[in-house]
């Protein structure tokens, strides 16, 4: 037996596991502390009543004989792909349905869609990032280079011709940094790609939030883009699917001639079983006209979360960026703080728990992502707490 030794080349610890655990430890030995939750990423608000009704009807559906389903198509059934095309469509991309792959999740696609890449290829990751990016790139032996986002770029790094890369990876709005980039700068990484023969893998997680009219929501916006790139969504945020699971990837045929789109059709029928039946209805119905009224509506309710966090920095002089666009806050931590300093500070003496940005990479250090994904009363009262240890 041989192991996969490319796994010891990975950090002890993953980010999240490791707030946990400090999380636990603390909690443990102060039982009376009041602590609360802005760290992780996860949605609070219950899934909207256009999605539950129908997943109801599908559960009633599977308890009857005549409308029991099976196994059913491992890239997903017609009626949400063909409700995903339309939802494209309403912002002026066509997609064919044959390029839209229904999953569990934009998380497992992106680590999945490396089974069609040999180790060979380099990719090239911004920094600071979330870290499954990088993580599923060593343990699969690969190459990995980092592009610099920092203050001075606006956490929105352009290509550099000098750097030679295969597998670009771009998450607009940014997670951690809340960034979003704009029509020239994509158009710019769509340029890159195609004079590297490279691919990017475009994570659009967070699409929903943005409401600038003039930032593009999909890289298919960008002429070019549906042959050179990837792009990956979610229910999970737009519909609060985090623990639902259910998101899609899109693989344009004009990437290698619809070969890529080939292959990935091969790896999902041949390692993935589909997503559930009940989800899928839940997931198109959060698409219609009612449903994503209910999605917006929750979103809006995250998004004024965002403004009061904003509102708080602003009053306390702490750089940051993201809120407007994105359900994160990335500020700059006080008085110079490094960033797993300012996380113990915040936990033992204000009792909110965020994200220190060391933690996405080595430009994430001396600054902290907070989210906006938590209840408006405990928002509320965890801005006043910041302000009160920071003013």
């Amino acid at each position: 037996m041989h192991i996969n030794e490319n796994y010891r080349n990975l950090k002890e610890s993953y980010l999240f596991s490791n707030i946990a655990k400090k999380v636990s430890e603390y909690s443990a030995a102060h039982p009376q502390a009041k602590l609360i939750r802005m760290g992780i990423g996860d949605v609070t608000l219950p899934l909207p009543k256009a999605t539950v009704d129908a997943m109801v009807e599908a559960a009633r559906e599977m308890g009857k004989r005549e409308t029991f389903r099976g196994y059913g198509p491992e890239q997903g059934y017609g009626f949400l792909k063909e409700s995903i095309a339309a939802y494209y469509a309403r912002r002026g991309v066509m997609l064919d349905e044959h390029e839209i792959f229904v999953s569990d999740g934009a998380k497992s696609d992106l680590g999945n869609i490396l089974d069609l890449f040999t180790e060979e290829n380099v990719a090239l990751i911004p920094d600071p990032v979330y870290p499954a990016y990088v993580d599923t790139n060593i343990m699969a032996g690969r190459r990995v280079l980092y592009m610099e986002a920092n203050e001075g770029n606006g956490f929105l790094p352009l290509p550099d011709y000098a750097v030679d890369a295969d597998i670009i990876y771009l998450c607009s709005p940014n997670n951690p940094t809340g960034a979003v980039y704009g029509k020239a700068a994509l158009s710019a990484w769509v340029e890159y790609a195609h004079a590297k023969s490279a691919v990017i893998f475009f994570d659009a997680a967070y699409e929903a939030f943005i409401a600038d009219p003039s930032l593009p929501r999909s890289i298919y916006e960008i002429p070019g883009a549906k042959s050179c790139a990837v792009e990956f969504c979610s229910f999970s945020k737009i519909a609060g699917f985090t623990g639902t699971r259910c998101g899609y990837t899109v693989v344009p045929k004009g990437i290698m001639n619809g070969e890529l789109n080939r292959m990935w059709l091969h790896r999902q029928t041949t390692k993935f079983n589909g997503v559930p039946y009940i989800v899928q209805r839940g997931a198109a119905a959060a698409l219609t006209e009612e449903g994503f009224g209910q999605c917006m509506a929750n979103i809006s309710y995250y998004k004024e979360n965002a403004r009061i966090m904003a509102e708080a920095l602003e009053s306390l002089s702490i750089w940051f960026t993201g809120g407007k666009n994105s359900p994160y806050i990335w500020l700059r931590c006080p008085n110079g703080s490094k960033s797993w300093d300012f996380f113990d500070t915040l936990l033992k003496e204000a009792n909110v728990v965020g994200t220190p940005g060391a933690g996405f990479g080595n430009n994430g250090e001396g600054y902290f992502r907070l989210t906006a994904f938590g209840n408006r009363e405990a928002t509320v009262e965890a801005m006043e707490r910041i302000k009160e240890l920071l003013g």
